[in-house]
């Protein structure tokens, strides 16, 4: 069983933000929550606010969108970039552990044959959590709570914040900016 990350290790970018800006493009009204999101911004750069905090305020932009629909829309246009190594090495048994929202991944994941996601738990709404933000020491929690593993045979990401996950593996890869796979 293969364990993946999803941003910047099979997905060329960041899902979130090439999101983000496909709804600006298509909802304009998505704006009118962006001083929202730079004051929140700014106070957890000063770390004064919690990431998880930033977060919520960031995803308020939902309220003004359909995001079942928008969602949907939006892989269609950005399935190209999933790097096609990945479906090379795609099996039945891979996990996918990611900070990004579950709304946002989990439908183009089950298109790739993809039925084991962990991401952050966003309400699809409101942006509103349900837990922590998906991130380092928080991923292996969550893979150990959901399916009792602790190894697997390959891991890969683009990003040293997932050594916890890295240390659980036979054999770890990091992703580089441009799709290679270099040994972890």
């Amino acid at each position: 069983m293969n364990i993946y990350d999803f941003d910047g290790t099979i997905y060329h970018g960041d899902s979130t933000v090439d999101f983000y800006k496909y709804c600006i493009r298509k909802r304009p009204k998505v704006l009118l929550y962006l001083p929202e999101t730079i004051f929140y911004g700014i106070g957890f750069i000063l770390k004064i606010i919690k990431k998880v905090t930033f977060k919520e305020h960031f995803y308020h932009f939902l309220k003004v969108i359909d995001t079942e629909k928008m969602v949907d829309d939006f892989w269609k246009e950005h399935i190209k970039n999933i790097y096609p190594w990945y479906y090379e090495k795609h099996q039945d048994t891979d996990i996918f552990i990611s900070a990004s929202p579950d709304f946002l991944l989990r439908p183009l994941l089950l298109k790739l044959g993809v039925t084991k996601l962990i991401a952050s738990k966003v309400d699809p709404k409101d942006g509103t959590y349900d837990g922590e933000n998906c991130w380092g020491e928080e991923k292996v929690r969550r893979l150990y709570a959901e399916y009792k593993i602790t190894e697997c045979d390959e891991f890969y990401s683009d990003s040293y914040s997932d050594t916890p996950l890295a240390n659980i593996a036979k054999k770890a890869y990091h992703i580089t900016k441009d799709g290679d796979i270099i040994d972890w």
